[in-house]
């Protein structure tokens, strides 16, 4: 069985792959009874079959809160504003601590890498002073290789069921992580030709038809969600970025993609649109941004000659193998 030992006063940030669920409960049961005993809140968000598994390994009597699973359609930033609400609001009790385990999405279960590696890399430093134990789990029968060296570089401690927690060798700075990344890859719809093209539109005119696309394939909700996304990207694009901006949208029976492109260099902090304003932010669209992040699907892609951030409203990417109701912290 792993084990945890003492954590500093800080964020701890963990992970663990598992190919079996004899596997998973060899840590996450341990991990989640070392909190209990020591007196910490104890999270947990899995999907449906881990967290069935979970509670009947746990003793009875375990007061650890099961949030929902983190799905296809859960945000970095919900996830990033729930967990700094939690910790913030007990921070009158100065001897608590916070422990989570959770499932972060990823392509092998429908949802967009760029987003959720981002998120992994930067709580590193966002949630620095957070008296907080976060392991994250990943399934190695679904999850993509890529995807998991890319968790081995943004985690620096790795628990396993055979051997204490344990500081990771593969860790990398997660500023200079993010900032080294290959551009995320185009979304499958991009090799065609796009159903609409706008060059320096206002935020009205890409309003405008953003919406008539939209409503075409998509509910309300997600509609109107893409359009004020689209509004904010023009408006950030065309404030802090260098013309020409473009406005891309490709059409399909079920989802919407929009890439706006400008000809600047991009947003100049790695974590930008996953808090309101952070430390470079200020003055350069942070709160849209951050906005942004919370209504659809965006990945930044970053070339030498101009930035995209490629919005995504509709259906998960093709191969979504999750089988589970996917409902996201806070988002009901």
């Amino acid at each position: 069985m792993s084990t945890i030992g003492a954590t500093p006063d800080g964020f701890v940030h963990a992970v663990t792959t598992y190919g079996s669920d004899e596997e998973l409960l060899g840590v996450v049961v341990p991990y989640l009874e070392g909190g209990l005993k020591a007196g910490e809140l104890v999270f947990a968000a899995l999907n449906d079959h881990d967290a069935a598994l979970v509670r009947s390994a746990l003793p009875a009597g375990s007061v650890v809160t099961f949030w929902p699973w983190l799905g296809p359609d859960a945000h970095p930033p919900t996830v990033i504003k729930t967990l700094t609400s939690l910790v913030e609001a007990r921070a009158a009790h100065t001897t608590d601590r916070f422990r989570v385990v959770q499932a972060v999405p990823h392509p092998g279960v429908g949802a967009a890498w760029d987003a959720w590696c981002r998120y992994e890399a930067a709580v590193n430093d966002l949630f620095a002073p957070f008296p907080l134990f976060g392991l994250c789990v990943y399934d190695r029968r679904v999850t993509p290789d890529d995807v998991l060296g890319d968790v081995v570089a943004t985690h620096p401690r790795v628990l396993t069921p055979y051997a204490p927690a344990s500081p990771n060798s593969g860790y990398q700075n997660p500023s200079s992580f993010l900032r080294s990344r290959p551009p995320a890859p185009p979304d499958p719809v991009e090799a065609g030709a796009p159903d609409l093209e706008l060059v320096d539109p206002t935020p009205a005119a890409a309003r405008h038809a953003t919406a008539a696309a939209a409503r075409q394939v998509l509910d309300g909700d997600d509609a109107e969600r893409l359009v004020v996304a689209v509004s904010e990207a023009v408006t950030n694009a065309s404030t802090h970025g260098r013309p020409p901006v473009s406005v891309r949208l490709w059409v399909t029976p079920q989802r919407v993609v929009v890439a706006v492109t400008d000809h600047g260099t991009g947003p100049p902090d790695p974590y930008v649109g996953l808090l309101p304003a952070s430390r470079a932010t200020r003055g350069q669209g942070g709160y849209g941004m951050w906005l942004v992040e919370q209504l659809v699907t965006a990945t930044h892609i970053y070339k030498p000659e101009d930035f995209t951030l490629r919005l995504v409203a509709g259906a998960p990417l093709p191969g979504d193998t999750a089988t589970n109701d996917h409902t996201a912290y806070g988002e009901r």
